[in-house]
């Protein structure tokens, strides 16, 4: 696994090991990442659907988190954007807006589960 691949691909690494302290812990924290976005990212966009903002708050906070450990820095700025839009019950934004973090949530996917050899 080279993290070169990642940085091309614009994942702060750097910031990841600060958090995490070493590529084992990174690794292993980006697998978990991987099998718990695979069940957020269908949750968030049924919560969309259903104008449910608590509950889509929540998990975009989550998915927040979980990219700024890793240094996904575009899905944490975006997934932080929809969390404070649906605190305010801002559903158009989150309607509007929805493609573009549904966009990076999936080339985040890919990037990782092609770094991981998970294809």
């Amino acid at each position: 696994m080279d993290r070169t691949f990642l940085e091309e691909n614009n994942i702060d690494v750097q910031k990841g090991l600060e958090l995490l302290g070493d590529m084992d812990m990174y690794n292993e924290t980006m697998g978990d990442f991987l099998d718990e976005i695979s069940e957020k990212y269908p949750n968030a966009k049924k919560y969309k659907e259903q104008g449910d903002m608590a509950n889509y708050a929540i998990l975009v906070h989550s998915i927040k988190s979980d990219s700024k450990y890793l240094g996904f820095t575009h899905l944490a700025d975006l997934a932080y954007a929809h969390e404070l839009k649906s605190k305010e019950n801002d559903i158009t934004y989150v309607n509007n807006n929805f493609e573009e973090l549904e966009n990076e949530i999936i080339r985040i996917i890919n990037i990782v589960k092609k770094y991981l050899g998970k294809e």
